[in-house]
């Protein structure tokens, strides 16, 4: 789906990867992956990505700047992070281990760059 009207994302045009998915920047993200210990959170009236990333990743300092983790970790990713997460949604949460260990790790870092 592409930003919506308003979104302070609307003015990117975005960029299609191999396989056609729509994302608002040239970093690879890291996309789903089935790992042991991913958390499926099912979505509450109010939940947004920010209040996810501040729940799951707290103990990292400014845990809630990593909601965009949880929207690139999505099966289908979300592109735009202002619009209201549905109420019953199921939204997959990598592990503080795999948002430390893996999808931060320098070596990840190496090999996008």
């Amino acid at each position: 789906m592409a930003p919506h009207a308003g979104s302070r994302y609307s003015f990117s045009f975005g960029i299609r990867d191999e396989v056609g998915r729509l994302l608002l920047t040239e970093r690879v993200p890291y996309g789903f992956q089935p790992h042991a210990d991913t958390r499926v959170h099912l979505v509450a009236e109010g939940d947004s990505l920010w209040g996810l990333a501040g729940r799951y990743f707290a103990p990292l300092p400014r845990a809630c700047g990593f909601w965009w983790a949880i929207a690139d970790f999505q099966p289908e990713p979300i592109i735009d992070a202002t619009l209201e997460l549905e109420a019953g949604r199921r939204v997959y949460i990598p592990s503080l281990r795999v948002l430390t260990d893996v999808i931060l790790s320098e070596q990840r870092r190496r090999v996008s760059e």
